[in-house]
């Protein structure tokens, strides 16, 4: 690598595909969860303040030399995309290549958001943090939002205290792979981390003033774990009321202990039935004893390997205070279940086969092609039809 590079890593939520992205460690603290390979051969590494220092100080670079194409004034195309387009053509240095480019699109995307990677950024001692959010924010005054990945077992050894003082450092939103809120379901994916951890990081991430964004994973812990997957998440969310539940649907991907698991036996797949109901099952819980606090959380379906990516919203009635959410989204759940299973599975191949996104696409379909995809889907029993349905999701994760 040049002196002019700067490293990027290689992962981020789909909320910030917009966002710059910068390496501030290098993969995962824990990294034996059995659902996951991304970091299975990556030593952990947390990267020193002056180093990460030295790739902002290098941003900063590759983002003058983008903005020689600013266009001042001009509101329609702010941009003179062309010109950007020769200088990456003309580079030689393929690795200063990809870091203008990077720069390039952050910019003429707005060059408000960054991410920090990689699996958890928290890692890092509060003060060496602290020390990089003002350094990027002092380099780059025109950010508004500084967002990172955080393990909810490390996330927990943390007090409100010194959430407050990454907040005024500039840090705004915390994403965090809960997954599951269920033990029994934590335990069989070996998390790694308890509900109660999950409860006391994430009350203490609100409390420091950090927008907290978690997963949920529907069928990550199987068949027989379906429910607890779902009451045991909405428990979380009850005590926590965090800003954001992403719905990641899971997907049990070769190479992975969770797959073996399920090829020894011990881990019976979910279909996409199961999956949905147990999303319609944390919706259904959420907010709903009379003594908890208001939930405000919005349920987010930003990934395309989730079946009904239409279901979003606020899960509790009043969330908003403006909308009613919660009785769409399950107004939509269960019109898909309500469904003959002919016509399910029809719409679970067309989903997974990206020829359709919502309900309406599949009832578009002239009655000659249905009644064809009706009889196709039906020739395979459950088990074959899941394992087939899981493939199609793997694809894409």
């Amino acid at each position: 690598m040049s002196d002019r590079t700067f490293r990027i890593g290689p992962i981020r939520p789909p909320s910030e595909a917009n966002s710059l992205l910068i390496q501030v460690t290098n993969g995962c603290t824990w990294n034996k969860c059995k659902f996951c390979q991304l970091y299975r051969h990556t030593k952990f590494k947390a990267y020193s303040a002056d180093s990460i220092r030295a790739d902002i100080d290098n941003i900063a670079y590759w983002a003058e030399r983008v903005r020689k194409y600013e266009r001042k004034g001009v509101s329609a195309f702010a941009w003179d995309i062309e010109g950007i387009n020769a200088e990456l053509s003309n580079m030689t240095d393929a690795d200063e290549q990809q870091c203008m480019y990077t720069v390039a699109n952050w910019l003429v995307g707005g060059g408000e958001n960054v991410f920090l990677q990689d699996g958890n950024s928290t890692a890092l001692s509060s003060g060496r943090l602290t020390d990089v959010l003002v350094y990027l924010r002092q380099v780059f005054p025109q950010i508004k939002r500084i967002t990172s990945y955080g393990r909810a077992e490390n996330l927990s050894r943390s007090t409100a205290e010194d959430f407050a003082e990454l907040k005024a450092a500039g840090l705004d939103r915390i994403h965090s792979g809960f997954e599951s809120g269920s033990d029994a379901v934590l335990k069989r994916i070996n998390k790694g981390v308890t509900q109660e951890q999950q409860i006391r990081a994430g009350k203490a991430i609100k409390n420091g003033g950090i927008e907290l964004s978690i997963y949920f994973m529907p069928g990550v812990g199987g068949k027989d774990l379906s429910a607890d997957n779902a009451e045991g998440t909405a428990e979380v969310i009850n005590a926590v009321n965090p800003d954001f539940v992403r719905v990641r649907t899971a997907a049990v991907k070769p190479g992975t202990e969770l797959y073996q698991d399920w090829q020894d036996g011990a881990f019976e797949l979910c279909s996409d039935d199961d999956k949905v109901r147990e999303i319609r099952r944390v919706i259904e819980l959420a907010g709903a004893k009379q003594d908890a606090p208001q939930i405000t959380t919005y349920l987010v379906s930003d990934h395309m390997i989730n079946l009904l990516q239409s279901v979003e919203g606020y899960i509790a009635q009043g969330g908003s205070n403006t909308t009613d959410d919660r009785e769409r989204m399950l107004g939509l759940i269960d019109r898909y279940l309500d469904m003959p299973e002919a016509d399910r599975r029809v719409f679970q191949l067309l989903r997974r086969t990206l020829r359709a996104y919502d309900l309406g696409d599949m009832e578009r379909l002239g009655a000659p092609e249905r009644d064809a995809l009706r009889a196709e889907v039906m020739k395979e029993n459950e088990l074959g039809w899941n394992v087939r349905m899981n493939g199609y999701i793997c694809r894409y994760v």
